[in-house]
């Protein structure tokens, strides 16, 4: 008679828990997007390293360290990510704000969302005549 193994400790746990020890030090600005880039691949550390062709402790390094990576470097982990190598240097507020007219547009009609509907009709109304008016 042949026993089954009953591995109950993978039940316990799921791809959400954290691994590993937590760090000594705070991330560079650098390791911080190549962790969210990483994190929103739904890659572990030990994939991209495999990926890259290093070990795990070598790219950990890379998102806790500011380090000197090659252009070759920065294309792999950008093929591995899904995106584009300019990205890596673009923080979030910059791609997500917009200036002039069109960031005051939107403002506006996003408060104007927010009122009862007979007020917003009286503004679409007015806007609309507007539009006409400079058509």
């Amino acid at each position: 008679m042949h026993a089954k193994s009953i591995n109950l400790i993978d039940s316990y746990y799921n791809a959400d828990m954290k691994t590993g020890r937590p760090a000594k030090s705070d991330r560079s600005d650098f390791g911080k997007r190549i962790q969210q880039f990483r994190e929103t691949a739904g890659l572990s550390q030990r994939e991209v390293a495999e990926h890259l062709g290093i070990s795990q402790p070598s790219y950990a390094g890379w998102e806790r360290r500011n380090v000197g990576l090659t252009l070759d470097q920065l294309e792999a982990l950008a093929s591995i990510f899904k995106i584009d190598v300019p990205d890596f240097f673009l923080s979030e507020e910059r791609g997500k704000r917009q200036n002039g007219p069109v960031g005051r547009a939107k403002t506006a009609f996003e408060a104007v969302s927010k009122l009862p509907r007979p007020k917003q009709k009286k503004i679409l109304d007015v806007v609309e005549a507007l539009l006409v008016q400079a058509s």
